[in-house]
């Protein structure tokens, strides 16, 4: 108990989470395909999905002080199965670092004409974040204590441009410059773009010290992050008629917001980082029984990361976010019916609490969890409304 911490300095880190370039992304995808309303609901609609997934895996996370991975196992998924889940967020998070490292590289790229060319860009600034990631977390909180205002100020900056050009009424009642983005699929981007951060909500608020502490850092942070960078997105992205970040940010706020902009993609791409290594080693941990330094799993996962902004990842931005928001959302709705319903885990889980350490007793694998999990995937992906 003596790593709790205060509300707000565990809702700063989840709002660093939700301000970042990536939720800047997803409202330029909308504002692209949408008009102002119409993305609107498309956020609520996700962000109501997301704060239900948040709250309940972060009470559990604050009440039994685990990480995702490790509660998986007493949540339906047992000890091999917990792995599994491990690796597909760090499956996802790896792609996140490759979309988000490819942003960093290509302001880079721009902002010195082009003279290193996008590959070593790329492969420059993963690596410049794998090394951030490999000193551990007291780097991060740092990283996040500039990275999150600053963020914030080019925004601000860049609305009080759009605004001296445009007035709000006609933005908001514009059509969309690109091609129609349904509601389905936009509520499914919204929800898919930070499904896996709702899912790992455990790994910040097992730092909370009580339920409502959860409770108001996952709330705040939704709707600062969703509704805020959203909609301020879908605004600009309509007054500049494009959805391309970088583009967006140099013609509101100029290169000096750029140059924020791409530090605040650091800032999130350490996160990814470090959760996809702390999956990954426990998927190690648990499979073959071995522990392996943390250090070479994050290197190992952060030239991953750099090879896939090097192929291109950036490019299949929208088919990724869609794929998040039908892969991820059901191993929540598994752990959150386990741990809060069934109580399969919980006596386990009690009595170790108690003592104050791991349950020795875990299911090695429940196969109904697994075919639960398929066939929510499944049915996501095949079935349209």
């Amino acid at each position: 108990a003596e790593a709790r911490l205060p509300m707000w300095e565990v809702l700063l880190v989840r709002i660093g989470a939700l301000t970042a370039l990536s939720q800047f992304m997803l409202g330029a995808a909308l504002g692209y395909g949408m008009t102002f309303w119409e993305a609107f609901w498309a956020t609520m609609l996700g962000s109501v999905v997301l704060e239900i997934v948040s709250l309940l895996m972060g009470i559990a996370g604050a009440r039994e002080g685990l990480s995702t991975s490790l509660l998986a196992r007493w949540t339906g998924f047992g000890r091999y199965g917990s792995s599994i889940i491990g690796a597909v967020i760090s499956i996802g998070l790896i792609g996140w670092f490759g979309i988000q490292n490819a942003v960093f590289a290509k302001g880079i790229d721009e902002a010195l004409n082009g003279a290193l060319g996008f590959p070593l860009a790329a492969t420059l600034t993963g690596l410049f974040v794998t090394a951030i990631v490999i000193f551990g977390f007291k780097w991060l909180s740092w990283t996040a204590k500039i990275a999150v205002p600053g963020f914030l100020a080019v925004i601000g900056y860049g609305i009080y441009q759009v605004l001296r050009d445009h007035s709000v009424a006609e933005l908001i009642h514009s059509p969309h410059p690109g091609p129609d983005l349904s509601l389905g699929v936009a509520a499914t981007m919204v929800a898919g773009g930070f499904m896996i951060g709702a899912v790992i909500t455990p790994d910040m608020s097992r730092y909370c010290r009580n339920g409502k502490d959860v409770f108001w850092m996952t709330l705040i942070g939704t709707f600062v992050g969703e509704l805020g960078v959203n909609m301020i997105a879908v605004l600009m992205a309509h007054a500049v008629g494009s959805d391309d970040v970088v583009t967006i940010v140099l013609q509101t706020a100029g290169w000096l917001g750029a140059a924020i902009v791409i530090f605040a993609t650091v800032k999130i791409n350490d996160l990814n980082l470090y959760s996809a290594s702390l999956g990954l080693s426990n998927l190690i941990d648990s499979v073959f029984n071995k522990k392996i330094n943390r250090g070479w799993i994050t290197f190992i996962i952060g030239v991953i990361g750099t090879v896939l902004s090097v192929l291109g990842i950036l490019e299949k931005f929208q088919n990724f976010l869609v794929f998040l928001g039908v892969w991820i959302p059901p191993i929540a709705g598994i752990m959150v019916v386990d741990y809060f319903i069934l109580k399969r885990g919980r006596k386990w889980l009690d009595e170790s609490r108690m003592q104050g350490r791991l349950p020795e007793d875990a299911e090695s694998i429940n196969p109904i969890t697994l075919i639960a999990w398929a066939l929510g995937f499944f049915a996501g992906y095949f079935i349209q409304f």
